[in-house]
């Protein structure tokens, strides 16, 4: 079954992929990708942010596959273009793109106190990425400042003055809906491990970026701030009694010093632990930030089938929270339980990083038998699945990084593997 499962994944995502192309339209003036094939209801003229990067790994795959080195090149740069195209001079980068609109909630920009989500940080990521499979990022030297200016606006107007760590806005378009240590939380009150693990990526792709377009300097400069941001991390983030990384809670009173009910005893600490058991808390793992001692540790829970480990693969919120449900919803999409190929994906990429080979290998296993199932049965791929049956859950047509398993499948027939930067 396995092996038919296999033939029957690459056969289908080198024959679509092409689905999730689409060329300039509107006023977005170069070619793009988008998460779905034109059929799906949802995903089909926008172009999204982290959904655009992960579809160029699942890309480069595609291209290996087929021996078409290049083919997708102008729609994978023309989505990194199309957001520069539409970032403002402070850096200020949409989340989402159309021809005609594009998504928002507030105002994100400096006459909104910068107080709504951005882009998420894998703008530089995504474009070191494709810098290193075509070995030159020369047709971004025009646009470098900008992608300065945007990692800048992070660090200045993202990131708590206490601890360091990056945080959400808003609970708006954060990636993982309505993961519960940011969905209805205060503004400007989560450390999201999710967020703070792409940002120190995104630091170290645009070092790479300027490293490759000869600025050393700048380039060491960055990674700098990405070891500020692992160490903040290590010091607030994670918890050495359960043996992992969590969110953090940033919404403290400040400290009064003419209040006389706290000047006793102000608080030493400048946030708290949100111990809420997410997918995002093995990202560490992904980054290559975590400690190989910590590595070891967070396996222990990466094994428990009383929380994360399913059938097919890794649960996107344990099944021992409160919050656990695994029902339909869009707007918010429901990250309380239901497996996603990027969960899989992203958690086997920190399992094969840290050594973890028999790991890997059954969780891309069970994301081939995931997968394959749902493609046999059905002809098409879903958005998000229960994690105990494998029954898709909705949205059908879904392609963008469910597509990841095929660098997977490259991975576990130890083939050439097309990884992120």
């Amino acid at each position: 079954m396995l092996e038919r499962w296999t033939r029957l994944l690459e056969q289908h995502i080198c024959a679509t992929c092409e689905q999730m192309t689409r060329e300039p339209a509107g006023r977005l003036t170069h070619p793009y990708t988008v998460p779905s094939s034109p059929d799906s209801p949802y995903y089909s003229d926008a172009l999204w942010d982290w959904d655009s990067w992960a579809s160029s790994i699942a890309f480069g795959q595609v291209e290996i596959e087929t021996d078409r080195l290049g083919r997708f090149a102008a729609y994978e740069q023309g989505s990194i273009l199309n957001f520069l195209d539409h970032t403002d001079e402070d850096g200020v980068m949409p989340i989402q793109l159309t021809p005609a609109t594009g998504i928002t909630h507030g105002d994100p920009t400096r006459a909104g106190g910068f107080a709504e989500n951005m882009h998420k940080p894998v703008l530089a990521q995504h474009a070191a990425l494709l810098a290193q499979r075509q070995g030159s990022a020369e047709w971004l030297r025009p646009h470098m400042a900008t992608i300065g200016r945007f990692v800048d606006r992070y660090l200045e107007s993202h990131v708590h003055t206490e601890t360091g760590l990056a945080y959400w806005q808003t609970d708006f378009a954060v990636g993982v809906d309505n993961d519960p240590s940011i969905f209805y939380r205060p503004g400007r009150s989560t450390a999201s491990v999710f967020l703070n693990s792409l940002l120190y990526r995104e630091l170290l792709g645009n070092g790479d970026l300027l490293e490759r377009l000869g600025d050393p300097g700048s380039a060491n400069r960055r990674r700098g701030q990405a070891q500020d941001l692992a160490d903040a991390m290590h010091a607030y983030l994670w918890d050495e009694r359960d043996g992992t990384f969590y969110s953090a809670d940033l919404a403290l009173r400040p400290i009064d010093p003419a209040d006389w009910l706290h000047r006793g005893a102000p608080r030493r600490w400048s946030s708290l632990l949100l111990r809420i058991d997410s997918w995002s808390s093995f990202l560490p793992m992904w980054a290559g930030l975590a400690s190989h001692d910590q590595a070891e540790r967070m396996l222990d829970r990466f094994r428990d089938t009383r929380t994360f480990q399913a059938a097919y693969g890794v649960r996107s919120l344990s099944r021992l929270e409160k919050m656990y449900d695994l029902r339909a919803s869009n707007n918010p999409s429901n990250w309380l339980g239901p497996v996603w190929g990027i969960t899989n994906y992203l958690v086997f990429r920190g399992l094969v990083r840290y050594g973890f080979d028999d790991d890997a290998r059954e969780l891309a296993e069970k994301t081939v038998r995931l997968f394959g199932r749902d493609l046999e049965t059905s002809g098409a791929l879903h958005e998000f699945y229960h994690p105990d049956t494998g029954e898709p859950i909705m949205t059908r047509g879904f392609q963008n990084w469910n597509f990841l398993v095929l660098n997977m499948i490259a991975w576990l027939q130890g083939r050439v593997v097309v990884t992120e930067f």
